[in-house]
């Protein structure tokens, strides 16, 4: 997942990027108000996280704009404004949620699923196809009820396939969201990726349109099947 960090706060910000990107997270980050909304005007995120109190504006003031646009990314405002006003006034802005300064990274992690869930019109947190499942929440994958072993790269490119039955990937699709900025891209990268996860998830489970992208079937057959 790509996910735009705003924070100005250099330690808070240093140590958030560095656990997102552990979880396989693609993280760009902007310190201040005007940075974020000219980032969002031109790039495109999984999700937003969003300080409100920001050096060049204010943090409503971006999610204003930003919904203004009519742009549905998923935004969670993280702020040490803890008022009832403020998080009303966040909610009202257009904020998906809101989570008050300090809190846990296991909350915020499941926030940012359950957000996501709403956003993609899923209700169960599990997913499933062809005798694979995916849980986000404990980065667990199966292949017919047997564990299977993923890096966090490997997991990140199978959960964005799989939360998108049907639809192509392009690879420059996916190197977003295993990279942020200034982090290099090994050409071959998004390749090796996909081949280990046939190698473990059976050979025809992602299939791939030549020089188009990559896929998993909405109907995709069990492993080791046909198709």
């Amino acid at each position: 997942m790509r996910l735009l960090l705003v924070e100005d706060d250099r330690m808070i910000g240093d140590s958030l990027r560095g656990a997102l990107r552990l979880e396989g997270h693609a993280v760009d980050w902007v310190r201040d108000a005007a940075a974020a909304q000219s980032t969002l005007a031109s790039e495109r995120f999984d999700l937003v996280l969003l300080d409100l109190g920001l050096p060049r504006g204010d943090g409503l003031d971006v999610l204003r704009e930003l919904r203004a646009r009519h742009d549905a990314t998923p935004v969670i405002v993280l702020t040490a404004r803890d008022g009832v006003g403020d998080r009303v006034a966040g909610l009202d802005a257009g904020a998906d949620d809101y989570l008050v300064k300090p809190f846990e990274l296991d909350e915020l992690h499941a926030r940012m699923r359950a957000v996501l869930r709403r956003h993609s019109g899923r209700a169960q947190p599990v997913l499933s196809l062809g005798g694979v499942t995916l849980d986000p929440a404990t980065h667990q994958v199966t292949r017919d009820g047997v564990p299977v072993l993923l890096s966090a790269r490997e997991f990140a490119v199978l959960e964005a396939l799989m939360a998108r039955p049907g639809a192509l990937l392009s690879r420059a699709q996916l190197e977003d969201r295993l990279y942020g900025w200034g982090e290099e891209i090994e050409s071959n990268a998004v390749s090796v990726y996909i081949h280990q996860l046939r190698r473990k998830l059976g050979a025809d489970f992602i299939r791939n349109v030549r020089g188009v992208g990559y896929f998993v079937s909405a109907d995709a057959a069990a492993p080791g099947e046909g198709g």
